[in-house]
């Protein structure tokens, strides 16, 4: 075996005022074990999980100030009583209607999606598909065959999301397994790994030979693995989260981040800014800022369009060329739509990508509304 191009050091603190952390978590799936929380607070938030599932670990529960109530880290992962108020859609953005087969989605002729695992390492409280941590739901599958002979079948499709869940949650062997059968796929020429396992847990990367190995060997010249990170907020920025993101570039992978604008964690322009910037010096500049979905359980999280678009434009204008890569956008049913700008009067956007390939690049103009915090209630300017 080739000598490994990274090796995680002794376990780092968290910030340099951290205790020191382990690199075995512990992992938590009730609330009750949540040393932070009062009695009361427990018992209380109890209800939620068990609609929306709870799971966090030791190293990310101890990036929580537990002195303030409005900690960003502690809004990303501990639950909400709001959660449970009567608003928005399991499947807001209608992936079921894109659904080819179990665990497959291809909704942009490129670009096919395969939802390979129903676990990640933490369950952030805002999460889109927090369905596929239900019982009942039966969308994710480890057993990808179909989706790569559906693929196979699809000469039209270059790009390949593997997604879920957290596909760095699978054992290594399994990861691999599924790499060396896309890299079989002549047409397939970017594989993408969304997670966030780089702010959950960055001794994944850093202390597997065998994935580090991995990188190395599917990602190539003529045929990239993208590491599609999930940074919230600059606080998940520590030293060994950051050490992760180099030990993936040092082993072939690009990186690049991608996040929702959630209230009360990265809703202000100073805070995105510096999120921005911080991620552009360590190699994994910013790709999209998510206008949140209305998804079941997400009231808490949502911000209105309007402020959304001036929270990103006030954030751009603090860093460099690189810090400001991102693109607004709203994944819609109908396709991924860029919030361009907004006036006095109009809120104007564009089809980034769509189901419709007709509908690529065509703009749309609307009344500007502040309170609007998704396309279907703003109202078309004729």
């Amino acid at each position: 075996m080739q000598t490994p191009d990274c090796v995680s050091t002794a376990p780092s603190p968290a910030t340099d005022a951290a205790p020191q952390l382990k690199r075995r978590l512990k992992y938590f799936r009730t609330i009750d074990h949540v040393k932070g929380l009062s009695e009361s607070e427990k018992h209380a938030l109890a209800k939620v999980t068990k609609r929306y599932a709870f799971r966090a670990n030791d190293y990310y529960l101890r990036l929580i100030d537990w002195t303030d109530p409005k900690d960003p880290i502690r809004q990303l992962i501990i639950p909400r009583e709001e959660e449970l108020a009567d608003w928005g859609k399991l499947d807001a953005s209608n992936e079921r209607a894109v659904t080819v087969a179990r665990g497959v989605q291809h909704k942009y002729t490129d670009t096919v999606l395969l939802l390979c695992t129903e676990v990640c390492g933490a369950y952030c409280r805002y999460c889109f598909r927090k369905r596929l941590f239900m019982q009942e739901n039966h969308e994710a599958s480890p057993d990808v065959r179909i989706g790569l002979r559906y693929i196979e079948e699809h000469p039209e499709v270059t790009n390949v999301l593997l997604t879920g869940g957290d596909p760095l949650l699978m054992s290594t062997r399994r990861l691999v397994q599924i790499l060396e059968q896309l890299s079989a796929i002549r047409h397939v020429r970017i594989i993408r790994i969304g997670t966030k396992i780089p702010a959950f847990d960055p001794w994944r990367i850093l202390d597997d030979v065998e994935l580090q190995t991995a990188f190395r060997r599917f990602s190539t010249p003529s045929r990239r693995m993208y590491l599609m990170a999930h940074f919230d907020h600059p606080r998940e920025l520590t030293r060994p989260a950051v050490e992760a993101i180099a030990c993936a570039v040092r082993n072939g992978l690009i990186c690049a981040n991608q996040c929702p604008l959630i209230q009360g964690v990265n809703d202000d322009s100073d805070v995105l800014a510096e999120l921005y910037n911080k991620l552009s010096f360590i190699g994994c500049p910013p790709y999209y800022l998510f206008q949140g979905r209305p998804t079941a359980g997400n009231q808490p999280y949502k911000v209105p369009i309007v402020r959304g678009w001036q929270i990103f434009q006030k954030a751009l204008a603090q860093g460099s060329g690189l810090a400001k890569r991102a693109r607004f956008v709203m994944s819609h049913d109908t396709g991924k739509i860029e919030i361009l700008a907004i006036d006095q009067r109009r809120i104007y956007m564009r089809y980034h990508q769509a189901k419709n390939r007709d509908d690529i690049g065509r703009l749309l103009v609307f009344r500007r509304n502040d309170d609007a915090y998704w396309l279907d209630q703003l109202q078309p300017d004729r």
